[in-house]
């Protein structure tokens, strides 16, 4: 809920204060009974909750999804989705965007990342934030992780590049990109179950770097 939009809203006349009342009543959370949908989580920390997927049903998350759209989140990101799943859910936000189950001529628009078993809906926001974010990758195996966070920080709102493929072991691929790691204000290294990337990377880069490493290959652990 966007509280400054529910008073302007009272302010014009569109709403009643009874009505609003009974929205600010509803908006810490919303009781689905699988679920309790936090609305103030984008009140407290500027985006709304992520739906974990992977243990949930097809049915659950489109019902987490259509009532935290209702409230007024475009991007809502799902993660961990099996691409069965997805299309589940792809079909059920097009039945109709109302969460009662009213048609209303709405429809929620839903992306599916396949590498990265996430998904959102509306149109990717334009970057607004403060630089670019790097996401880098030891090998091909990495992609699934990497892609999941390049999801996740384009839905809110950074500017990402993505650099996949320039593991160490060929050093001459890393160093071919300077220009573009020279230009992150944050690097995201992944490489598979060894630290040697995100190592590397730190050397060459004026900017923080995170390193990920990922349970595949055989590297050291």
């Amino acid at each position: 809920m966007n509280i400054t939009d529910l008073l302007e809203k009272v302010k014009n006349g569109s709403i009643s204060v009874d009505e609003a009342a009974l929205q600010l009543k509803m908006s810490p959370f919303e009781d689905l009974g699988y679920a309790k949908v936090d609305h103030h989580r984008r009140l407290r920390q500027g985006a709304c909750e992520v739906i974990f997927g992977e243990s949930k049903t097809a049915e659950q998350i489109v019902g987490i999804t259509k009532h935290l759209t209702a409230a007024g989140n475009e991007n809502v990101l799902i993660t961990r989705l099996s691409e069965e799943k997805a299309a589940a859910v792809s079909d059920g936000l097009a039945e109709c965007a109302a969460p009662g189950g009213e048609a209303d001529g709405r429809r929620i628009l839903f992306t599916y990342n396949k590498a990265g078993r996430i998904a959102y809906t509306g149109k990717l926001p334009a970057p607004d934030g403060i630089g670019r974010i790097v996401i880098a990758t030891g090998g091909t195996s990495d992609i699934p992780v990497a892609e999941e966070a390049a999801v996740t920080a384009e839905v809110l709102g950074n500017e990402v590049l993505r650099l996949y493929d320039v593991g160490v072991a060929g050093l001459h691929r890393t160093l071919a990109h300077m220009d573009d790691i020279m230009s992150a204000s944050v690097i995201i290294a992944i490489a598979g179950m060894e630290g040697a990337l995100a190592s590397v990377i730190g050397g060459l880069a004026d900017a923080p770097v995170i390193a990920v490493p990922t349970s595949v290959g055989y590297g050291a652990s």
